[in-house]
């Protein structure tokens, strides 16, 4: 007669014998690699910092993190950089918050108003570049004919031409709107529009509307390069049309030392020879001059 009761305890048995040797099995797979781990010293790990890096849109879009970031990994592979791209005033606005590490900004009236409410540890100059207005080929405000932007943004609104403002409190917001307040106008209106997006979106709804806005060129001629921006420079040059760039520690940081070794790293020739150089190749100049010795 068939014994059920042996058949199901050896069945258990056998069971039990194949978990105990796939347990001891698994078991000497991970301390093997415990003890490879452990006595291959030309593997030693590095513990890195995850550094929070609030920048603005234009050095996000403009592509020079693509070159930045990997530039000061490579010399400082114990830091982890993590940018977060915003306007300026919402970078500052996270360093208030502590929700970032360390600061690159270009709205200095906003910077040393930070600085003065006691949130930054040290403010350098890092680099500038310039903005210009572009608009439609078709330039129905004859900005082209401006002598600066004052004048230009005058003609803008007089003949009430459609301009795409990013309304977002960034650098390059606010220096719009120190240009319209130079030129005694405050913009309102079905032709004058705000998005509250980053410059590489904002240029693309002005490319869309075939609208007049002011960027920075960097953005513009990395975009302009790729074909996603044909809207031609109407108006440059003019001294308000400068663009200044500083990095700032904060009082505050989490990780402050890993701060610290970027803010020094960017200001120094190693950091200044990658801003001095990129665009070079691709557009025959750089798109950012380093001032740091300024």
């Amino acid at each position: 007669m068939f014994d059920f009761s042996r058949t199901k305890k050896r069945i258990i048995t056998a069971l039990g014998l194949a978990v105990l040797i796939g347990l001891l099995l698994t078991f000497a797979a991970c301390t093997s690699k415990e003890v490879t781990q452990s006595t291959d010293e030309s593997v030693a790990p590095v513990e890195t910092t995850n550094l929070v890096l609030a920048s603005t849109t234009s050095t996000q879009d403009s592509g020079l993190f693509d070159a930045l970031i990997p530039a000061f990994e490579e010399a400082h592979p114990e830091v982890n950089v993590q940018v977060i791209a915003v306007g300026s005033g919402e970078a500052m606005e996270m360093g208030r918050r502590g929700d970032a590490d360390l600061l690159l900004v270009h709205s200095p009236a906003a910077e040393i108003e930070f600085m003065e409410e006691g949130y930054g540890l040290e403010r350098k100059p890092v680099m500038y570049n310039d903005f210009i207005v572009i608009g439609s080929a078709d330039d129905p405000a004859t900005i082209a004919d401006s002598s600066d932007a004052a004048e230009a943004f005058t003609l803008i609104a007089q003949t009430e031409s459609t301009f795409i403002s990013r309304g977002d409190d960034s650098g390059t917001h606010a220096r719009e709107m120190s240009i319209w307040d130079k030129a005694e106008i405050t913009p309102e209106g079905d032709w004058y529009q705000e998005t509250g997006q980053g410059m590489g979106a904002t240029l693309q709804i002005a490319e869309e509307f075939q609208a007049y806005t002011l960027t920075d060129r960097a953005t513009y001629l990395n975009l302009n390069n790729e074909d996603v921006i044909e809207l031609p420079i109407l108006s440059e040059g003019s001294d308000e049309l400068l663009n200044f760039y500083h990095v700032i520690t904060l009082v505050d940081a989490r990780e402050q030392a890993a701060a610290q070794a970027f803010a020094d790293w960017i200001v120094n020739p190693a950091g200044q020879e990658v801003i001095a150089s990129f665009g070079v190749e691709e557009f025959g100049a750089p798109l950012f001059t380093p001032n740091a010795d300024e």
